[in-house]
């Protein structure tokens, strides 16, 4: 005797033709059963001479038969079998059922499938759909890869008007608040929309993740939303976009307000199918849209930062806003000595040029040691370490760049040298302490920096140190894990300290 399947809400129907039949989420299971309680490959159902069995496959969420939950078990009719939240009912030959994947709720016929990422609706073989499946290549190949979503959106929109008899699309996404945000709502004659897209059932599709097909919206119990009546919406079909990892990026809504039309399951697989291409084209354009913002951002901070923390920061949001905080950073000051004086016996252009390959080895230096360049300032350098991204080596990093900072500029001065350019004398101060560290300015300019009596001594010790020296102060020596050869200095009066300040003078040959 044959034996069938009925789901115990009477919208799938399976028969059991078969010697075996796997059960499972994948669309190439025998028996496909779209949910996401119900593992791909879920159970087996064997068929011998003695009857049924159904057997577990390791499934997640378990097989039940009759509410016990089983490993193996024989099935006979009436026996109600649970594949995860699924529960179907055996039946024989002889049983009555509803049609498959249909209920019938008075004047309504509608149509409820849940939607997976992934999903690829059976279409058919005969030749309608055969020319359904042509032009769904032909618009997966039309959408592409695109960074303007809205563009992309029209385009969606334009192949729904052309592959579907609909009076109006809409496309409805999901902000980051989870609220239903209309992107493109259009009638045929191009008509602003968005006041008559049915919010119930938008909301409806993205809560069950389900692509929803109704013949009769004005009478169907499940959407109370006054917009179906008001709007004179006939038949309707609402399909989630579903992203990667099962997210919903919004709905794609079509409708018939006339009588004329209604749409049937067929246009129900094709409306699934197209919502499918139209979500990877969006979720792409998304990415794209990300990808160049972060290509811009990390573009921008790579003037100031090492590349490596440049793209931490660019990654992160939270590191750009209005305002900062109090941390321990160390901060070093580079100054040419007697570069004013220099300037008045050069051109212009030659100025430029000798500045401009000085602050290229020095930034590089910088950079080469994690640091953060904060800002030229006419022929002085200023940078930092442990802002906005701080380690246990800041201030051995800021050390070890004072010193390359040095022995770049030895090579410098013989290649001008060399050539009859001038050469170039620095010194350079650092200190290490608390500083406010942050985003100052407007909203429409900001700059990264550190501020406060750190950063003030530091810029006095630079303007301290002799042409070669490299200054340090005791709080900054005695934040080092590894120390350079030091010589102490005597004690310095820096104006704002009350205390001479104890300096050392690093020993960079």
């Amino acid at each position: 005797m044959p034996y069938r399947l009925a789901s115990t809400d009477g919208t799938l129907t399976f028969e059991l033709n078969s010697i075996s039949a796997i059960v499972g989420r994948a669309p190439t299971a025998d028996l496909p059963v779209v949910d996401p309680t119900v593992s791909r490959r879920h159970a087996q159902i064997l068929s011998d001479e003695n009857g049924l069995t159904v057997h577990d496959l390791g499934s997640s969420n378990g097989t039940f038969v009759n509410g016990n939950k089983i490993d193996t078990a024989p099935i006979v009719p009436g026996d109600v079998i649970a594949f995860g939240k699924v529960s179907f009912r055996l039946e024989g030959e002889a049983t009555k059922v509803q049609t498959a994947a249909t209920a019938i709720t008075g004047p309504t016929i509608v149509r409820q499938r849940a939607m997976l990422d992934g999903e690829t609706p059976d279409l058919g073989t005969d030749e309608k759909s055969r020319r359904k499946l042509a032009t769904l290549l032909e618009v997966s190949k039309g959408l592409g890869w695109a960074a303007d979503i809205d563009a992309l959106l029209a385009k969606i929109a334009g192949y729904a008007y052309q592959i579907l008899e609909v009076d109006r699309v809409a496309i409805i996404l999901v902000d980051e608040q989870g609220n239903l945000l209309p992107k493109f709502a259009r009638d045929r004659k191009g008509t602003n929309t968005a006041g008559a897209i049915p919010k119930s059932i938008a909301r409806k599709a993205l809560e069950d993740k389900m692509a929803i097909l109704t013949d009769n919206a004005g009478e169907d119990a499940r959407f109370t939303g006054q917009s179906i009546v008001m709007q004179q919406v006939r038949s309707a079909v609402c399909v989630p976009l579903m992203g990667s990892e099962g997210r919903a990026l919004g709905v794609l809504y079509v409708d018939s307000v006339g009588s004329e039309h209604r749409f049937d399951e067929a246009d129900l697989d094709f409306c699934v199918a197209f919502a499918g291409i139209a979500a990877v084209a969006i979720e792409n354009g998304e990415f794209i849209q990300r990808i160049q913002k972060q290509v811009i951002a990390r573009s921008n901070f790579e003037r100031f930062f090492a590349p490596q923390i440049a793209q931490r920061i660019a990654e992160s949001s939270e590191t750009i806003r209005l305002g900062g905080d109090k941390r321990p950073v160390a901060v070093l000051f580079s100054d040419i000595r007697g570069f004013t004086a220099l300037a008045e016996s050069m051109r212009p252009e030659e100025t430029a040029s000798l500045l401009t390959e000085y602050f290229t080895e020095m930034v590089d230096c910088v950079f080469r040691h994690d640091g953060t360049l904060d800002k030229f300032m006419g022929d002085a350098l200023m940078a930092h370490w442990g802002a906005p991204i701080g380690g246990d080596r800041d201030a051995d990093n800021a050390v070890a760049a004072a010193i390359d900072m040095m022995k770049a500029l030895d090579g410098l001065n013989s290649n001008w040298r060399a050539t009859g350019r001038p050469e170039l004398n620095v010194g350079i101060g650092l200190n290490y302490g608390e500083a406010f560290a942050g985003n100052i300015g407007s909203e429409r300019r900001l700059e990264f920096t550190v501020i406060g009596d750190t950063v003030n001594t530091a810029y006095r010790l630079c303007s301290a140190a002799d042409a070669g020296e490299v200054l340090i102060t005791d709080d900054l020596r005695r934040a080092l894990k590894d120390l350079p050869t030091l010589t102490e200095r005597a004690p310095m009066e820096l104006k704002n300290k009350a205390q001479p300040v104890t300096v050392y003078r690093v020993v960079v040959g």
